[in-house]
């Protein structure tokens, strides 16, 4: 007899958990509106992506998607498929056994160069769907660094310091669901 093959595909749990996730992304945006630019997105995404790597995407583009249920599918949405994912990407670069002290200070620094990066990796898909020139790119870039990118990066460095004990809880609860408890 052969070995049973890996498991392939996700389990029920999995998808439950990611569906799960995915719109508490959702909700916290929403809740968080009231300040512009401020939002736990960061967190979740690099939460997410320590604990679950790949399969984080899964909760992220379900994020993206309902988003634009929610909002239109508009031209503003269609960076969000890949500004997202960018930062997902730096996160699954990061040493996985990274010191807690160096993570406490890596992690919050990683979010907050998203936030003030946002206008920058955002701006491909604006200057593509309206036929930005460069100068025009570069001059939404500089309004967006006004003040719309320094308050994300704000907000995401103050958020970034609760990925550490997210990530010890989600691991926790992980642990947990796997003895069957």
């Amino acid at each position: 007899m052969s070995a049973p093959n890996k498991k392939q595909g996700l389990t029920v749990f999995e998808l439950v958990l990611f569906a799960m996730l995915g719109m508490v992304m959702f909700v916290s945006k929403i809740v968080m509106e009231f300040l512009p630019n401020i939002h736990l997105l960061a967190l979740l995404t690099m939460a997410y992506t320590l604990v679950f790597r790949t399969k984080a995407l899964i909760p992220l583009y379900i994020y993206v998607m309902v988003n634009g249920l929610y909002a239109g599918f508009a031209p503003w949405w269609v960076p969000y498929l890949y500004v997202w994912t960018v930062l997902w990407g730096v996160t699954m670069l990061l040493p996985k056994s990274m010191p807690k002290k160096i993570s406490c200070v890596v992690y919050p620094l990683v979010c907050g160069l998203h936030g003030i990066c946002f206008g920058i990796l955002y701006a491909p898909g604006q200057a593509l769907m309206y036929g930005m020139s460069w100068e025009a790119t570069k001059a939404w870039i500089m309004a967006g660094w006004l003040w719309a990118d320094p308050m994300m990066a704000v907000g995401n460095t103050l958020a970034g310091l609760l990925i550490v004990p997210l990530v010890a809880l989600l691991n926790k609860l992980m642990r947990i669901q796997n003895l069957g408890m």
